[in-house]
């Protein structure tokens, strides 16, 4: 069932590619009226199509991502017709999503003061990818490379390894959503619009977490290090069963590790003084890492997600996208939508969250 929070909320996306459209899909699936304003030719995604999808088809797999629920029109801007029909859309709408480059934008008057000064009551939402005062071009992968992601991904004396998703943009797409929201609220209080501004790299950064803390505090550089964790052991380590799965631990605690040994018939590790604390575990994770999976190997892979699951151990089997999507929660996540010619579109909700 569709949520109907905003049903009154009208928002114009001037936005393309993932992180502005997954704003706007937000509000889509919480009721609002999304009208996505597109260039004639179509945002650039519909044609990042997979080998396996069709090139007639109109909407490509990575479009539906973020597309679900808006109302779609093609516009010109450089005419004078296209540009009075976008005028209209935004003199009715309560947010507008922007990506513009700076040029761009004041050469339509479609920059937040041009904005702001027509509709005072308007949320003007800009994105950018280094901020409003930088003009460089930024896809997901340039900005992990520039928020220090690259560096500290991959496997010790491997290659950088992107992220699989563009994380990103999704971590902005968070932000901007965040800063709407609380423009929303002070408008019910004031009447007043505002302008909400966010970029690809400060929303890089502010997810950098314990990996920049431990550089800002302990002069820490983080190394890659694969699945592992820099701080907790053995955390993110991988481990072969018996029946050809794979499985991950994610210990974070003593007592957790103690209840491992206890189910791998290990206890002597638990007083072992190189495996007693976690200090211990970290600075020997290679010879715990092997000491595990001589022993896990002898497991089946659900006996032993079974038994550290009634055990209050973290772990998992690490699945694919098919098996992902074979879990009845996941199944729930699932948005469809009819596009033009028949096809059903697929993806999953952005909203993650239930209000009672």
């Amino acid at each position: 069932m569709q949520n109907t929070f905003f049903r009154d909320l009208v928002v114009v996306e001037l936005a393309s590619v993932l992180a502005g459209p997954a704003v706007g899909q937000f509000f889509a699936e919480m009721g609002a009226r999304v009208i996505k304003v597109e260039h004639p030719e179509g945002d650039m995604t519909r044609h990042w199509k997979l080998p396996s999808e069709p090139k007639e088809q109109p909407h490509s797999a990575y479009f539906c991502s973020v597309n679900w629920g808006k109302e779609i029109h093609r516009i010109d801007l450089s005419s004078e017709k296209g540009y009075a029909k976008a005028m209209d859309y935004i003199a009715g709408a309560d947010v507008v999503i922007s990506n513009f480059r700076p040029a761009a934008a004041l050469r339509f008057q479609l920059d937040s003061a041009s904005l702001r000064e027509k509709f005072p009551q308007l949320i003007v939402a800009e994105l950018s990818g280094f901020g409003s005062g930088d003009p460089r071009p930024a896809f997901d992968v340039v900005l992990q490379a520039e928020a220090g992601f690259l560096y500290m991904t991959g496997e010790p004396g491997g290659p950088p390894v992107k992220m699989p998703v563009a994380l990103i943009d999704i971590l902005a797409a968070h932000q901007l959503k965040e800063g709407i929201l609380l423009a929303l609220w002070q408008r019910e209080r004031t009447g007043e619009g505002a302008v909400v501004r966010t970029s690809l790299f400060e929303a890089a950064l502010s997810s950098l977490a314990n990996q920049a803390s431990n550089w800002l505090m302990a002069r820490h550089i983080p190394q890659p290090m694969g699945t592992q964790h820099p701080n907790i052991a053995p955390y993110g380590d991988i481990f072969n069963t018996r029946d050809g799965k794979r499985v991950v631990l994610a210990v974070g605690t003593d007592r957790q590790f103690a209840e491992l040994c206890k189910l791998l018939a290990k206890e002597d590790w638990i007083t072992d003084p190189d495996l007693a604390t976690n200090a211990a575990r970290v600075r020997n994770r290679d010879i715990l890492r092997d000491l595990l999976q001589e022993t896990i190997i002898h497991w089946g892979s659900e006996a032993l997600l079974d038994r550290l699951e009634a055990m209050q151990v973290p772990a998992a089997r690490i699945r694919n996208m098919q098996e992902v999507f074979e879990q009845p929660e996941a199944q729930e996540m699932i948005l469809e939508e009819q596009l033009p010619g028949g096809k059903v579109g697929r993806g999953v909700r952005t909203v993650a969250f239930k209000v009672s």
